[in-house]
């Protein structure tokens, strides 16, 4: 049982003396990055999507008219 306490604390003692928070205009910016990764990776999915299915329709209709 002391080494669960002991873990708790020295747990708690990290988190709150040696864990640096960022900033609220870090965070800001981390999220808009995270964001606009988002954005650009679902419209190259997208894109990718749409182009390998129209080849694929075009092969289909090719093989088996």
């Amino acid at each position: 049982m002391a080494n669960i306490i002991n873990y708790a604390k020295s747990s708690y003692k990290e988190l709150v003396e040696k864990v640096t928070w960022p900033t609220w205009t870090q965070l800001q910016q981390s999220t808009m990055i995270v964001l606009a990764a988002t954005i650009v990776i679902t419209l190259v999915v997208l894109a990718m999507d749409f182009a390998f299915g129209n080849i694929l329709r075009q092969v289909y209709k090719f093989l088996f008219p």
